[in-house]
């Protein structure tokens, strides 16, 4: 067997290792068989949120088994034809073993990422802010650019992508969206991409064609589960309802149903501009407690992100990020140097290779001075 074929043959065996461990391989069909049992208890679904949770509970250690038990199966597969294609002497089945395995490994190779995914609330959906920096028209329609990059992701993964709030530009884009994304590990794959990001390009809304740089600012916070405990003091906050923007004409809310909530004490202020007042107060006050909620991670996660955050202003000065347009193609993140020049894919959603590299250097304890000092 080549060296090359050997070398794929033990990543995918050390990815295999990864999944164990994070399994808990010892007691994983244990725990699936209390899981089976309990999904048997005809009192199950007197509590909804509870037997929701369980299933989903249930349905991630059974997906995850079985990606375990289809890769090491494949894995053997393949080497039986190359040991056999060598045996015979046919270089065919050699080969096409051979481009099954290569294919095997970047499979097992991302599985192994994602199972790397094992935060507190890495599972759950997320909330995704994007805000324009000072910039004007150039930094709101680079907001516009960033939300139609995050949607993009976003639907390519199978999410579910709902559009919490909105402001849009004086003349083109956006100042602000609120995005709520729905999927399994949504929070623990974008978690990565907050911070500024920086472009550089031809403004299109230049008459002299000069190149400018923009900023935007990207806030990602997780939809926490009902069964958390968040507490708001009604005396810590301020709800006020203001008429919903849209986009005129027959869509122009001619009610006072947006909600605003400021929480005094953190000074976040959270909008919802749907339909129904009511539902808005139900949406701003989720949105409020996940920013609280995420606040509390980020206290326990101090450490890793001293050095981040005594740069000073997470204003313009503290970019994650650089997305160059002119005068060359290239995007590359400035915590992992992971870069790349297919800036086209990049903005149409192409991101899984830099929350690949974030989420890579988070895991192996490095900062993010250090991995910029690598």
């Amino acid at each position: 067997m080549r060296a090359e074929i050997q070398n794929i043959t033990q990543q995918i065996e050390t990815s295999l290792e990864l999944l164990r461990q994070r399994l808990g391989w010892e007691t994983a069909q244990h725990r699936l068989e209390e899981f089976n049992a309990r999904v048997e208890d005809p009192n199950l679904w007197d509590d909804p949120v509870k037997a929701q949770k369980l299933m989903r509970e249930r349905q991630a250690l059974v997906d995850a088994l079985e990606t375990h038990d289809a890769i090491q199966a494949e894995l053997s597969d393949n080497i039986e034809l190359i040991e056999m294609g060598e045996a015979e002497d046919d270089a065919d089945i050699v080969a096409e073993a051979e481009t099954a395995l290569k294919a095997l490994g970047k499979r097992a190779a991302k599985k192994e990422l994602e199972a790397l995914l094992n935060g507190e609330a890495d599972a759950n959906d997320t909330f995704l802010e994007i805000h324009a920096g000072a910039g004007g028209t150039e930094s709101c329609d680079w907001a516009g650019m960033l939300a139609r990059m995050y949607v993009r992701w976003a639907e390519k993964r199978g999410f579910t992508v709902d559009l919490q709030a909105e402001q849009s530009g004086d003349e083109a884009g956006i100042k602000s969206a609120t995005y709520k994304i729905a999927g399994h590990n949504a929070y623990g794959w974008l978690k990565s991409e907050s911070g500024v990001h920086r472009l550089v390009r031809i403004s299109p809304f230049d008459s002299a064609a000069k190149r400018h740089t923009s900023f935007c600012s990207v806030w990602v916070y997780p939809v926490i589960d009902d069964d958390i405990d968040i507490e708001v003091n009604p005396a810590d906050i301020r709800i006020d309802t203001y008429r919903s923007s849209g986009a005129g004409g027959q869509h122009v809310n001619t009610t006072d149903s947006a909600v605003r909530i400021t929480h005094h004490p953190t000074g976040i202020v959270v909008t919802s501009s749907e339909k129904s007042q009511h539902q808005n107060r139900d949406i701003a006050m989720k949105a409020l407690k996940s920013r609280l909620y995420q606040l509390e991670l980020d206290r326990r996660n101090a450490a890793i992100n001293e050095a981040h955050d005594a740069k000073g202003d997470a204003g313009w000065g503290n970019q994650i990020r650089s997305y160059v347009l002119q005068p060359y193609q290239m995007v590359k993140d400035l915590r992992t140097l992971h870069e790349t020049s297919d800036t086209k894919g990049v903005l149409d959603g192409d991101l899984d290779p830099f929350m690949a590299a974030t989420l890579a250097m988070d895991v192996s304890g490095k900062s993010r001075a250090e991995a910029q000092g690598d």
